[in-house]
This record gives structure tokens, C-alpha cells and sequence, in this order.
């Protein structure tokens, strides 16, 4: 892995870790039954945007995955991840 991509890696790291913490702090207040009805729809559509920025962050580590598998004699090898959900 080069710099670029240990860069790449790092952000996307720390994007999808900002984004996940919001996600469940909207999940959190949503779940409380708290709010009025306008700051719930505003807090939900917020939380879709950070559901939306974690899968673009784990499509890109899914991905650099793919491009990284080795293979026994020694040759890298592109194949296709297998998602186990």
C-alpha cells in the first residue's frame, strides 16, 4: 500500500467514524420520542446523510480489499469481494 492510499485509508477511516457516531446520536435522540415533530424529521434526514457517507466508506474499503488479495505464488490478484450478509 502506498502513501496515497494509507491517506485514502486514514480518511476514509475517520469519515466513517465521524459519520457512524453521528448516525447513532441521531438514532439515539430519535429513539427517545422526545422531539417535536419537525427537529425528528430533521435529525432522521441527517441521519439518512451519514447512513449514506458509512456505505460510500465501507464501498471504498470493500473495494481497496478486492485489489488486495494475493495470491499463493506470489501474484496480486483483483477478486470480487464476498459480503457475508
Amino acid at each position: 500500500m502506498n502513501s496515497l492510499q494509507r491517506g485514502t485509508s486514514m480518511a476514509t477511516k475517520k469519515g466513517f467514524e465521524a459519520a457512524l457516531q453521528k448516525l447513532e446520536n441521531a438514532v439515539t435522540q430519535l429513539e427517545g420520542g422526545e422531539l417535536a415533530l419537525d427537529q425528528s424529521l430533521k435529525i432522521f434526514a441527517e441521519g439518512v446523510k451519514q447512513a449514506d457517507v458509512c456505505r460510500q466508506a465501507l464501498s471504498q474499503v470493500e473495494l481497496q480489499v478486492e485489489q488486495l488479495l494475493k495470491q499463493t505464488d506470489g501474484r496480486w490478484q483483483r477478486e470480487v469481494f464476498e459480503n457475508e450478509s
